[in-house]
């Protein structure tokens, strides 16, 4: 418990706002097409508590965008890969609930299919968030890409879950490996996410923002 509200105080303001946007519509989505209540009332409860944080902090509001940010790439970036995020986020409690079932009762079969159908949807997000980030690197500082922390981390956590669907399709037959593999891969995902501004080699890089 402690580690979560650790990391809601990392998530800033942005993120905070487009989370509680897109997890009520992943969660609904996931309701209208699989009927898992589960996840539609774990989406609708963080998306309140993200919204009691914001307005609890409303001075927060008030923060000027610097101009590497004032792109027309960063928003449709941004909301794609908040997306994404919100997506692949469920897939790893999918995948958490699977190792549940895995370890102390019998795997539901809807389980992995759900996982998957989630990995599939948010990797489609995912590719094109970075397609978009390519286009507002270019525009911004003049480059497409060029391997710093940030952009490195990125691509690990495409890597990861591009390995996931390969893993998935060759194996089928695999319950575990694949379980633990998709929360490994959310894990790499967080480090992308906020983790990176942490690390001594990430202080220099163009993606690291005062929030």
């Amino acid at each position: 418990i402690i580690i979560f509200f650790i990391f809601l105080n990392f998530i800033s303001i942005s993120y905070r706002v487009f989370l509680s946007i897109f997890l009520p519509f992943v969660g609904i989505v996931t309701w209208f097409r699989w009927r898992y209540k589960l996840f539609m009332y774990f989406a609708l409860g963080m998306a309140t508590l993200f919204l009691l944080i914001n307005y609890m902090n409303p001075e927060t509001y008030s923060k000027t965008l610097m101009p590497a940010l004032q792109s027309p790439w960063f928003v449709p970036h941004v909301i794609v890969y908040i997306f994404a995020y919100a997506v692949l986020a469920f897939s790893s409690v999918i995948a958490l609930l699977g190792l549940y079932q895995v370890y102390y009762k019998q795997l539901n079969a809807i389980i992995l299919k759900l996982a998957d159908n989630l990995v599939y949807v948010g990797f489609s997000f995912l590719t094109l968030g970075l397609l978009f980030g390519a286009l507002w690197a270019k525009k911004a500082w003049g480059h497409y890409w060029t391997w710093d922390p940030k952009e490195t981390w990125s691509f690990l956590t495409w890597l990861c879950y591009l390995g996931y669907m390969h893993f998935r399709h060759f194996q089928p037959k695999k319950v575990k490996a694949p379980l633990w593999a998709l929360s490994v891969a959310f894990i790499v995902l967080l480090i992308c996410w906020f983790g990176i501004n942490y690390l001594p080699s990430a202080q220099d890089s163009v993606h690291v923002y005062s929030d």
